[in-house]
């Protein structure tokens, strides 16, 4: 059901699942009234981002408007959601009391929150507690209970992981990612607000746009795909890329963000309907924690994955139609023609998500963002861990294929 008051507009995305979406209000504001309406809550914790404490007026401005609710904040986590911070969140959210968890940011903290909640209503207060609730763990719990404290999620990014269930977090000694599934529970409500995202620097909004990007992508090419997720797919990437080619042009282009955030609930469905995503999120999930942020993991994989599963004519029906797709927009088609001198009837699917986040001045090697040659050995050994290695079109069993993506894109 979606409500729409003349200033809000309320509804629930995912068909009556959570989480519901809210915009319209300034997300304080919003915050104010649902904290309210729909949570009843009177002890609240916030988790923000560190730059935007330090660089806005956003944390103040949510402080204030829930006033004496608020029972304590955390300034910032590092990327890629660490354990030990998780920890350390838990302890202060247990000593408040807290009944309501807010995260104002970028992913990482969406994924610190959903993994919190969970924690808290498992008495987990160690590592070893921690290994005991993720999702293929050889010390799982036999029993896990499911979360009762709330979240609210206030995104200024595109990574989209407040509509999902799952969450990852790495593990500071391993540095391998761990997925954390139900009964792991996302954001109860979602409140997007297309001006707080322009305080996001650019690289990190179009590049979160390049992993939702991602998220439709693989679910189109998935041999395991759903017509309703594909019609789903399709929307979020039509969406998606020439919204991203608008911002890029204008970073004021505030009609343009929102169509962004919208395009990235279209992606999630997938998701959320069982899909499997492929290698561009297996690997990319094992690079992030070398030092590489969310987005920038699909902007160096997803073409090589692309290039890679063609190269194998794993699925070369569902990546036409992906072409179509994307050369269907004329603005995506004057960039790829113009711009990067590419030929409808020549270029793969791989050439053409090349130009376009090539296009966004976005990384498109390992060398890019700092990974040499020496990592990606391990690199490849970890990946195999992940089990979206395991679902890509050509399924990657042997280190020896991962291997063969990360040479694509080692410089």
């Amino acid at each position: 059901m979606e409500v729409d008051d003349a200033t809000e507009t309320l509804f629930s995305p995912f068909g009556g699942k959570i989480p519901q979406v809210t915009y319209g209000l300034p997300f304080p504001e919003a915050c104010r009234k649902h904290v309210d309406t729909l949570f009843k809550a009177s002890r609240v914790y916030i988790i923000c981002s560190a730059s935007l404490a330090k660089s806005t007026e956003a944390l103040v401005s949510l402080q204030s408007a829930l006033g004496s609710k608020v029972v304590g904040t955390r300034i910032g986590m590092k990327p890629h959601t660490l354990w030990s911070e998780i920890l350390e969140i838990v302890k202060e959210a247990r000593d408040v009391k807290a009944d309501l968890l807010i995260t104002l940011g970028a992913g990482s903290l969406t994924d610190g929150a959903k993994i919190v909640a969970l924690a808290l209503a498992n008495d987990a207060s160690t590592f070893d507690d921690l290994s005991s609730l993720y999702f293929d763990s050889p010390t799982k719990r036999a029993h896990i209970a499911s979360p009762d404290v709330p979240i609210i999620s206030i995104p200024t990014s595109l990574s989209a992981g407040e509509y999902s269930n799952m969450a990852g977090a790495s593990h500071d000694y391993t540095h391998r990612k761990h997925s954390f599934q139900p009964p792991t529970r996302g954001p109860a409500l979602v409140v997007l607000d297309a001006a707080l995202s322009r305080t996001t620097p650019p690289s990190i909004w179009l590049s979160t746009g390049i992993r939702a990007v991602d998220h439709c992508v693989e679910a189109l090419c998935s041999l395991q795909g759903k017509p309703a997720v594909d019609k789903t797919a399709e929307k979020g990437l039509r969406m998606l890329v020439p919204a991203l080619l608008r911002c890029k042009h204008d970073e004021s282009d505030i009609e343009a963000r929102h169509l962004c955030q919208m395009g990235a609930i279209e992606a999630m469905k997938g998701v959320g309907q069982g899909v499997p995503m492929g290698a561009s999120h297996g690997i990319g999930h094992q690079l992030g924690p070398l030092g590489v942020g969310h987005g920038e993991t699909s902007c160096i994989l997803l073409p090589a994955v692309c290039k890679f599963n063609a190269s194998h004519n794993a699925n070369p029906t569902q990546q036409r139609r992906v072409l179509a797709i994307l050369w269907s927009d004329p603005e995506t088609k004057r960039v790829l023609e113009d711009s990067w001198h590419l030929k409808q009837s020549q270029a793969d699917l791989g050439d053409v998500l090349d130009a376009i986040i090539r296009e966004l001045g976005l990384p498109r090697s390992l060398r890019d963002v700092g990974v040499d040659r020496s990592r990606i050995d391990r690199l490849a050994e970890t990946s195999l861990f992940d089990r979206w290695v395991g679902t890509n079109p050509v399924p990657l069993r042997e280190k020896a294929q991962v291997l063969q993506v990360l040479e694509m894109v080692v410089e």
